[in-house]
């Protein structure tokens, strides 16, 4: 499959592959990309301030990068916690964005100087008070998330009228009640959804405001896209649509803001090589091909669950195509990538091929299991 301008941004990964011939499946990011995408952001939405979400690609080189160039981090984990100090990020700049945390990991985190936690219930601002007393603490709460194509349901955030009530009470437990996060999607297609949202937090910060609580900040959350089968906005629509909302429902006296972008920023910047093991029919009259390749959903492809996140496909073949069936390598019924979203194969595609998986950088590596069916974690490299 041609794969158009993408010959251009990702000739040094292309390079990177010819020459070096690694192993497969493999990781490549170019981190001049993940450079361009920050920059592109912070332009895009200045007085914001940029929390890398650690989640989509923890990998040592990009958080190094990240550093450099000025970023904050939101962390999940202890492991990511760590993972940013050694990189040499200021515990200042990180933010316990999880809402599901282990007291003791709370208290490790405040002791190694983090003051910033999110939290959606009222056990987990009761551990908040207990492990980090006196630290700044924001409620997230529960959002649409139509245009996402990797939507976010229930699991996380509260409805609004206990979001109020939470807050308060970090007050009075001796916690500072900070402000308010939502996530209106990962891979949000639609800039508009962040005016719904920053609409029903500006009602809450009055609600508050007038029970004797000032929020200062609000998180935007993430949801910018990457580009895979369907064009999306450019990061310039997406800030001009999130700073009219605040505008609109803030006025001139908006609050700090922050976004936590994952997929934006590293999206891009990778592509996954993976070789075609085997190609095969089911049946004499069967019409779609069965192609497996050697990456799967174990293997850093788990997006792909109910074919929600679409990559880009390049081939080295350029004949006539058919619909096929990708499936991953292991012996796990489940492990079938595309099967209802017809891709079109070139039909000279033969076993031995490698392939790529374009803008594949977030959620790959840092989702790729560790030794079913003995194989080995996605491997990585950076250009």
């Amino acid at each position: 499959m041609a794969a158009g301008p993408d010959s251009d941004m990702y000739e040094k990964i292309d390079r990177f592959l010819r020459e070096k011939r690694p192993e497969t499946p493999c990781l490549v990011v170019d981190l001049d990309i993940v450079s361009e995408k920050y920059r592109a952001l912070a332009a895009g939405l200045p007085m914001v301030d940029i929390y890398y979400a650690v989640k989509a690609n923890p990998a040592p080189e990009i958080l190094s990068l990240l550093v450099g160039l000025g970023a904050h981090f939101d962390i999940a984990a202890p492991a990511e916690l760590e993972a940013c100090l050694v990189a040499g990020a200021l515990p200042g700049r990180l933010s316990y964005g999880h809402t599901i945390k282990k007291e003791r990991d709370i208290e490790m985190a405040a002791s190694r100087g983090v003051d910033l936690f999110a939290f959606d219930s009222e056990a987990e601002l009761l551990k908040l008070a207990r492990a980090a007393p006196g630290s700044r603490v924001f409620c997230r709460i529960i959002m649409l998330t139509e245009g996402a194509d990797w939507p976010l349901s229930r699991k996380f955030g509260c409805e609004v009228e206990m979001a109020h009530d939470l807050l308060l009470k970090a007050g009075d437990l001796g916690l500072r009640p900070h402000g308010v996060s939502f996530h209106v999607g990962s891979q949000q297609t639609d800039p508009d959804q962040w005016e719904i949202a920053v609409a029903e937090t500006a009602m809450l910060f009055t609600r508050l405001e007038a029970a004797g609580v000032k929020p200062e900040m609000i998180n935007l959350g993430g949801g910018f896209p990457a580009r895979y089968r369907s064009d999306v906005p450019d990061v310039d629509r997406y800030g001009a649509a999130i700073l009219a909302a605040i505008r609109k429902h803030f006025g001139n006296k908006p609050p700090a803001m922050i976004i936590e972008p994952g997929r934006g920023l590293v999206g891009d910047a990778g592509v996954i090589q993976s070789e075609v093991v085997l190609i095969s029919k089911k049946g004499y009259d069967d019409e779609p091909r069965w192609v497996y390749l050697d990456i799967g959903k174990f293997g850093g492809l788990p997006e792909t669950i109910g074919e929600a996140i679409k990559y880009r496909i390049r081939t080295p073949r350029d004949g006539a195509a058919t619909p096929a069936i990708l499936a991953g390598p292991t012996c796990e019924e489940l492990d079938v990538l595309y099967e209802h979203d017809k891709y079109e194969l070139p039909l000279d595609l033969e076993i031995g091929d490698r392939i790529e998986f374009l803008s594949a950088g977030a959620y790959s590596w840092s989702y790729s299991s560790v030794g079913f069916n003995g194989m080995p974690p996605l491997r990585r490299y950076f250009v």
